[in-house]
């Protein structure tokens, strides 16, 4: 590969860039915040307050698309070659081009030399063609633009913006493109969005906001239009001296008279436990320009309304345009730490047998507050690991097809997961109640739709039976036949055939709201899914903060998952082993089991309940199964549901009268 330089996230020249600030920032946020997994940065221009946080799920927006494509490139987990990368960027170097091109007939000689803008405009349409052929992944194209646009703005002919260039000045730099070096080890939950932020704050969840809106009357789409357009690379029409393109869907109301309102409806829609404010204290210090246009009172009382606010400084020199002398200016951090609010509970898209749906008031108050990572070592159908407060979390099961769903939807965006489903129920003609009611299909609620439905469903099982695993819309037509199943279940034969016959129900308006629900606290959470045995689990890789929940088959029960000796005595034992271990190392755990039912008793479990009476702690809960035809109600007496834990489970709250 042909040496290149590199350059890196802070290479970039950026009003009001928090490059210099992010000792102060991440300071703030080591003495005030705990448990922070999940950092969404709304505002996030070049994206380097995000980069202070490595490891951590970020999530990056930003209104501008040339900042959400750098920030792509720095902070999506895609993997990218990064000798391809190199060997195109230096053969871009080399480029000797006088072509005619977008660049040349609208920015020739302003900004940049009329070579230059040949230049740039052969690279950004060689880009776009590689990546239409399928020559470049979506990440390796960010790269190669993030590469563009940071070399366009080193040899720029400005003061550091677009709103004008020097006229007369002597173009004396060329175009050098440096090599990025993002990462290739983020996390791969990371997001980007190209957002308007009061839009974005009302679909994601997070555990930390950091929010860095503009503080004065100057557009960044203003600043940056050039960039934008390249960026973009839509070929606009552009006008006026500083060829600037319509801009108009690009104006952020904070740099407006509204910025007030657009402020609180903003801070009144942020799911977080944490929010960060950066503004300065520019007041009235400066020209009209450059005034705030959000005062300290409405800070304080829009954040206010959040929860406990405290305020932290750092001088800092404010930019101007020179016709400005401002002193005694400060980076003021507003750092709100929000009220608890209730997390809503989503249910399980599935129907998994022993699912702890209805358990769930009684099992989520005892747990641990403290909980950093959270393990769901059997989980099922998720009802417990998706509304344990822990952002972050493992779900483990050892049913690699319900792990490879859970990881489509994961991976798949919402409305496209919608059109699938859609298309498949159309395409076998299923029944569409949510849409059309039952009586269309001569169907009741009552008697359900399995009449109507019947020979459809049995070809759509017989064409997913053929199809390959491999395929990528596998998983998304399993979970079509799972709608359409019996019990909305999921049962495979030895031969590897799902084989579960025809339901009463279809895709109604409950479980839409249901799989929405769940895709989207799975898209916003820091979720990994893993489908190993838990035998082979590393235990060793936990630390001190994480937490097991497990809730295995249970040994004398009946279930899909016991059927063909699917858990045996051998694995009760290696499981509670395991628990063992987990505990020696210092590590909480709580296991759900049961004691007694329909006349059996587990000895085992007792046993090692008695055994260690000392350490661990036998909870009991009150509760009947009754959601499924695997299991009856009260048959030789209630079933003695325990939760046993090796911690001292928190106290109740009291109730506020």
């Amino acid at each position: 590969m042909t040496a290149c330089k590199t350059l890196k996230i802070s290479s970039r020249r950026y009003l009001g860039s928090k490059y210099k600030l992010l000792p102060f920032i991440k300071g703030v946020v080591e003495a005030e915040c705990t448990g922070v997994n999940i950092i969404a940065d709304i505002f996030s221009g070049t994206g380097v307050v995000a980069s202070a946080f490595p490891g951590k799920k970020v999530i990056t927006n930003d209104i501008l698309y040339s900042n959400y494509i750098c920030n792509f490139a720095w902070f999506s987990p895609e993997p990218y070659d990064q000798e391809k990368i190199g060997e195109m960027i230096a053969g871009y170097n080399q480029l000797d081009i006088d072509e005619e091109n977008y660049m040349t007939e609208n920015f020739a000689d302003t900004f940049f030399s009329r070579k230059d803008c040949s230049r740039i405009g052969f690279i950004r349409e060689d880009i776009e063609k590689a990546y239409k052929e399928g020559r470049i992944n979506e990440r390796e194209r960010a790269i190669l633009i993030t590469s563009l646009l940071y070399a366009m703005d080193k040899i720029a002919n400005t003061c550091g913006h677009y709103d004008a260039y020097r006229k007369g000045a002597s173009f004396d730099k060329t175009l050098e493109l440096f090599l990025p070096q993002p990462p290739k080890d983020n996390n791969r939950n990371n997001r980007c969005f190209n957002k308007d932020a009061n839009e974005l704050v009302r679909e994601i969840e997070a555990d930390l906001v950091y929010i860095d809106p503009p503080y004065n009357s100057r557009q960044y789409c203003d600043t940056y239009h050039l960039l934008e357009n390249v960026a973009r690379w839509e070929k606009p029409k552009v006008e006026g001296v500083a060829r600037k393109m319509d801009r108009t869907a690009l104006k952020s109301d904070y740099c407006t008279s509204n910025a007030a309102k657009a402020f609180e409806d903003l801070v009144d829609h942020i799911h977080a436990r944490y929010i960060i404010l950066s503004y300065n204290n520019m007041a009235e210090k400066g020209n009209d320009r450059s005034n705030a246009k959000i005062s300290d009172e409405d800070i304080m009382r829009i954040l206010g309304k959040k929860g406990k606010v405290k305020i932290f400084s750092e001088d800092y020199k404010a930019f101007t345009t020179g016709k400005s002398r401002i002193s005694d200016n400060q980076e003021r951090l507003f750092f709100c730490q929000c009220d608890e609010t209730p997390r809503e509970i989503v249910q399980s898209p599935l129907n998994y047998t022993g699912g702890k749906y209805k358990l769930l008031p009684q099992i989520l108050p005892l747990f641990p507050e403290d909980i950093g990572l959270f393990v769901d070592l059997f989980c099922g159908g998720c009802n417990v690991g998706i509304n344990q407060k822990s952002s972050r979390a493992v779900f483990n099961d050892r049913d690699h097809r319900l792990i490879s769903l859970y990881q489509t939807l994961q991976q798949t965006e919402e409305r496209e997961v919608f059109s699938y489903i859609e298309k498949t129920i159309a395409h076998y003609c299923l029944s569409r109640t949510a849409e059309y009611g039952y009586d269309r299909y001569g169907c009741s609620s009552n008697s359900g739709l399995g009449k109507y439905n019947k020979e459809k469903y049995l070809q759509l099982r017989d064409d997913f039976n053929k199809k390959d695993p491999a395929d990528k819309d596998y998983y998304l037509m399993m979970y079509v036949l799972i709608l359409f199943s019996f019990n909305n279940q999921i049962r495979f034969n030895q031969s590897g055939e799902f084989n579960l016959p025809v339901g009463k129900r279809d895709f109604n308006s409950r479980m839409e709201k249901k799989l929405s629900k769940f895709i989207r606290r799975i898209h916003n959470m820091d979720y990994t899914f893993t489908d190993l045995d838990f035998r082979d689990f590393p235990l060793e890789e936990l630390e001190a903060d994480s937490f097991i929940y497990a809730d295995p088959p249970y040994l004398i029960t009946c279930a899909t998952y016991n059927e063909r000796s699917g858990w045996g005595e051998q694995d009760e034992r290696d499981l509670l082993e395991f628990l063992d271990r987990a505990d020696r190392r210092g590590i909480r755990f709580a296991l759900s089991n049961v004691m007694k039912s329909k006349g059996k008793t587990n000895s085992i479990l007792m046993d090692w309940a008695k055994e260690n009476k000392g350490r661990y702690r036998v909870i009991h809960l009150d509760y009947d199964y009754g959601n499924s035809n695997y299991q009856t109600k009260n048959k030789g007496g209630k079933a003695d549901e325990v939760l046993i834990v090796n911690y001292r489970p928190p106290r109740k709250k009291k109730q506020k009268k």
